[in-house]
């Protein structure tokens, strides 16, 4: 992505890393197996495959570098208005100039009922206050904007879409010991199973809602009807 961005995918990649990663790893591989559809798109995280698990067919990775199978901006998605089932926003909004925008077209692209899933850092947490004392310090590890969750949910409910489940993870503080996961694990339970806040990251599933929308079905169909529905295109349709 940017340049700043770079050094987060990088740090991520990394041994300071793994933490983080493996805890997002398994939320995703967890959640993209109950998602069905024919199009799912992951932007931006090259180095990991979140639909990994997923048992949809046609699955894409775009991101801003080459390293993606799709090389574009998450602010202009090259997708047709309503052609994705999943999409997937793992801290795609944070990084962008205009995450407006970026939620502009994933609710676009994606179908009604569709699902997007967003991963971020939780600004009120101790990832974000590390993060906080880093900017006053002028000490970056990597620059981007945290989005209150409440913020978030606001700008999804404009948009149309309804937050379907919110969970957390990662309450270990960052940098500290690896033995410190044990010491935490039962809030990285209760993070996972959406009963406790205050995680490091949080991820959101959010599902595209179009109200007034139903489908319409004839009244009765009875078996001697069901050949007149169900009857195969006249000669005249396929000309």
């Amino acid at each position: 992505m940017t340049d700043h961005c770079n050094s987060f995918t990088e740090w991520l990649a990394g041994r300071d890393g793994d933490y983080l990663r493996q805890r997002e790893q398994a939320y995703f591989d967890w959640m993209v197996p109950d998602l069905f559809g024919f199009n799912a798109v992951q932007v931006g995280l090259p180095q990991m495959d979140l639909l990994r698990a997923s048992r949809i067919t046609r699955r894409y990775h775009i991101d801003r570098t080459a390293l993606g199978a799709v090389q574009a901006e998450p602010e202009h998605l090259p997708f047709a208005s309503q052609s994705l089932d999943v999409l997937i926003l793992p801290h795609v909004l944070e990084f962008s100039s205009s995450a407006h925008q970026v939620l502009r077209e994933a609710e676009r692209v994606l179908i009604p009922e569709g699902s997007l899933l967003i991963s971020g850092f939780n600004p009120y947490s101790l990832w974000g206050l590390y993060h906080w004392y880093k900017q006053r310090c002028g000490q970056f590890l990597w620059q981007s904007q945290f989005i209150e969750l409440r913020r978030l949910r606001d700008w999804l409910s404009l948009l149309g879409c309804e937050v379907h489940d919110l969970r957390h993870c990662c309450y270990v503080p960052p940098l500290a010991h690896v033995r410190w996961v044990s010491w935490f694990e039962c809030l990285e339970l209760a993070g996972e199973h959406g009963w406790m806040m205050g995680g490091g990251v949080y991820f959101v599933h959010a599902v595209k809602r179009v109200h007034g929308m139903r489908l319409i079905l004839p009244a009765k169909v009875g078996k001697a009807g069901l050949g007149q529905v169900l009857r195969p295109a006249s000669g005249a349709m396929h000309t």
